[in-house]
């Protein structure tokens, strides 16, 4: 018999490290452990679950979800402009800068404003 080919695969907690979501595959693992993490809208447990491109993952992150789709799967954990291509976003994220936290985002918002009058 003939095997059919695979499509490449990686590991979930893997690509969220590689992706940049996350500072370590640990708090990766966690993130997917506590159920924060659904693939092709079926919440998984599982930090080994294995991922294909084109599936879509939604993650609640800091108070935020974020609804993405994989485009490409890691070779590495390279910069952020790297990280930014193994993924598009599909929905939301936009709205508070994803990648900052709400508090740089305000901030950045005060700065683009100009200074404040009254201030020596």
């Amino acid at each position: 018999m003939t095997e059919k080919p695979t499509a490449p695969q990686q590991r979930l907690d893997r690509w969220l490290w590689f992706a940049r979501f996350m500072k370590s595959r640990t708090s990766a693992a966690e993130l997917i452990g506590g159920g924060k993490v659904r693939v092709n809208r079926v919440r998984t447990v599982k930090p080994s679950h294995m991922l294909r491109e084109g599936d879509v993952l939604t993650i609640a992150l800091r108070g935020e979800v974020r609804v993405v789709e994989v485009v490409a799967l890691g070779e590495r954990r390279g910069p952020p402009q790297e990280a930014r291509l193994l993924y598009r976003t599909v929905h939301g994220g936009e709205q508070a800068g994803w990648g900052q936290s709400r508090g740089q985002a305000a901030e950045d918002a005060r700065r683009r404003k100009g200074p404040r009058s009254g201030r020596a």
